[in-house]
């Protein structure tokens, strides 16, 4: 899989998601909740061309394929490709997957019935580009379906805990931002007619010890990031992660709930 199609300023987010490998579908599994709900509002049918992008390990285009409908899925990272091909063999028909960059789709215009993309085309960092794609790629009449974290939930306040130690700078526009409504009318109002419906994501961990364990082994950002700290930076990016799970302590174990919404676009 050739990564040529992969912009120059989206590289490094490559290596980052890709660091999560095969681990990253369990991180998937607990968010599988939020996932499943994306797909069922796509109401995706057999026969139909459906295209997910950012698809990570590959579950949301295997939800989607369950129906029988015709699958394309990309990424920009390839080990996160190679997981989703080795756990995606059931599927049929085969889902189609494709290294690609969600800023600049390898796709015909209208080319697919209905797109997805779950907390994934997000985190593009040309959001306006990212957005006209979506647009473009999909037929008239047809369906988009995202799922994405909110800017003042849970994953906010996660982001922002990490943000404290990282020395590169943000990025100009936050992804949160595809959590915002009026900022989701602004990007993507030109092309769809755009409905939302917000969620709650439950997953659940024995201890802060299980989570941290999780996360660190899939969430690639997350392991580029303590990989990139020194012994003692690692010791209180520990800390403060197991500080934010503690607060979900119920008496089972750990109950974290991440707050996300769902935007359902009709393609103008």
């Amino acid at each position: 899989m050739a990564d040529n199609q992969i912009a120059n300023h989206n590289r490094a987010a490559a290596a980052a998601w890709d660091a999560g490998g095969v681990g990253y579908d369990e991180v998937s599994f607990y968010v599988s909740d939020a996932l499943a709900h994306a797909a069922q509002r796509l109401a995706p049918m057999a026969g139909e061309r459906i295209l997910d992008v950012a698809t990570g390990t590959g579950w949301s285009a295997r939800n989607v394929a369950r129906t029988g409908a015709t699958v394309t899925a990309v990424d920009i990272a390839p080990a996160l490709l190679q997981a989703a091909k080795a756990l995606s063999g059931q599927c049929r028909p085969p889902i189609d997957y494709r290294i690609a960059d969600a800023e600049c789709l390898p796709f015909a215009d209208g080319e697919f019935d209905k797109v997805i993309s779950t907390f994934g085309v997000m985190f593009a960092a040309d959001q306006a580009h990212a957005a006209l794609e979506l647009g473009r790629v999909c037929r008239k009449g047809g369906r988009l379906c995202l799922a994405t974290w909110t800017p003042d939930g849970s994953v906010a306040r996660f982001f922002a805990m990490l943000g404290g130690y990282r020395k590169a700078l943000p990025p100009p526009a936050s992804p949160l931002l595809w959590g915002d409504q009026n900022h989701l009318e602004t990007l993507l109002g030109r092309d769809f007619s755009l409905v939302f419906e917000r969620g709650v994501s439950n997953c659940y961990f024995e201890d802060v010890d299980a989570a941290w364990d999780c996360f660190l082994n899939g969430f690639g950002p997350l392991h580029v990031l303590y990989e990139s700290l020194d012994e003692a930076r690692r010791r209180a990016l520990k800390a403060d992660v197991d500080a934010y799970h503690e607060r979900y302590r119920v008496d089972a174990g750990l109950h974290i709930r991440r707050e996300y919404l769902i935007v359902v676009g009709h393609r103008r």
